[in-house]
């Protein structure tokens, strides 16, 4: 009977890995209201501890959200247009001052030959496709007008995700309830435990990660922009953004930074020490205040864990993928962790004591 229970088991995960896969293409907004329920939950809750209804507190939440979506369509994302239109302008001369300057003091810092870097095929490719440009944008605005349906299911799709989130954050203690008043009476207790396990390894890291890659990203992008760095807001917002897993923020913002820096200021001393000073000071900050503030000593995912789920998710189902990479990483290494467990307690990892080293009896 238990054999069987087992098979069961296996076939109904299979089955539902079979389902996901067939949904894939209309499951995005249902993942993304499920994830933004998540999130928002806890403070759902907090505001009914303050004898706030789950309605009113939904809605209250939901403004919140709709105030942080409008202040970045408003106000962050046309300075980034503008910072990535200059980007483009500075592109070629940015070229030529790798040609002329920081590829060859690189070639005799480290004796490379004459011609190593090839630079003039890679500036030729790279010329004739921003050259295109244009011609990439008239191409893609005739393929949304041809595709109007495409389109159309594509707005509908953002539009329903406020939706779910909405009464998926209404009913989120309800249906978890309900799922576990479904469970085996003899499994309840075993189960609830292993997803409180798995909820706090993912909440740590989405909760905790995800507030600290916004700290940092507002920490980088004014450091930069206070120094004069004239891409200084769309560096800091990647090195944000990259933050994501734990220390690649800092090596991809400080990079960027610096070539930036180099091109701008050339090899002024202090506009580079004061590039390097944001990133040391926001390195401290994580470190010193907003880990143990945010994350605190709960264990979140491994940056190696992190970087596999998204790009093994992004692989095998796409932007769904993506979505599902980080909770099935977390149910992933609970199970590995209580297999481990399993192994040290087994007699596989411990061989049971032979007779010659058992204790005499007394005589």
């Amino acid at each position: 009977m238990i054999d069987s229970h087992r098979w069961l088991w296996i076939a109904g995960l299979l089955l539902l890995g079979w389902l996901l896969y067939l949904l894939q293409p209309i499951l995005a907004p249902f993942l993304i209201g499920v994830l933004l329920a998540y999130m928002g939950d806890p403070l759902v809750d907090r505001l009914e501890r303050w004898k706030l209804s789950r309605t009113w507190g939904v809605v209250a939440v939901f403004a919140l959200i709709s105030l942080v979506l409008a202040i970045l369509l408003l106000v962050l994302v046309p300075m980034l247009g503008k910072q990535l239109l200059r980007l483009y302008e500075l592109a070629p001369a940015m070229l030529d001052w790798l040609q002329d300057q920081a590829l060859p003091w690189i070639q005799l810092k480290l004796g490379l030959a004459e011609g190593f870097w090839r630079f003039d095929q890679l500036k030729a490719a790279l010329s004739g496709q921003l050259g295109k440009t244009t011609d990439m944008v008239g191409m893609l605005l005739s393929q949304a007008t041809a595709s109007g349906l495409a389109l159309l299911g594509w707005l509908a799709n953002l539009l329903l995700i406020p939706v779910v989130s909405f009464y998926l954050m209404r009913d989120w203690d309800l249906m978890l309830a309900k799922l576990r008043n479904l469970l085996p009476r003899g499994r309840e207790g075993r189960v609830v435990q292993l997803f409180g396990e798995c909820h706090e390894v993912l909440g740590a890291f989405l909760r905790g990660q995800l507030l600290v890659m916004l700290a940092l990203g507002v920490l980088y992008a004014s450091g930069l922009m206070l120094l004069g760095l004239e891409l200084g807001l769309l560096i800091g917002v990647l090195a944000g953004l990259a933050s994501i897993v734990p220390y690649l923020g800092v090596v991809v913002g400080i990079g960027a930074a610096i070539t930036a820096g180099l091109f701008q200021f050339g090899v002024d001393f202090y506009p580079l020490l004061g590039i390097a000073a944001v990133f040391m000071v926001g390195q401290l900050l994580e470190g010193m205040l907003l880990t143990p503030l945010l994350v605190g000593d709960r264990i979140g995912l491994h940056p190696v864990a992190v970087i596999f789920a998204i790009m093994a998710g992004g692989q095998l189902f796409g932007f769904t993928g993506i979505l599902l990479a980080l909770p099935v990483a977390a149910v992933i290494m609970v199970l590995v962790r209580h297999l481990h467990d399993f192994y040290k307690l087994s007699d596989l990892y411990g061989e049971p004591p032979s007779d010659s080293d058992e204790p005499p009896s007394p005589a």
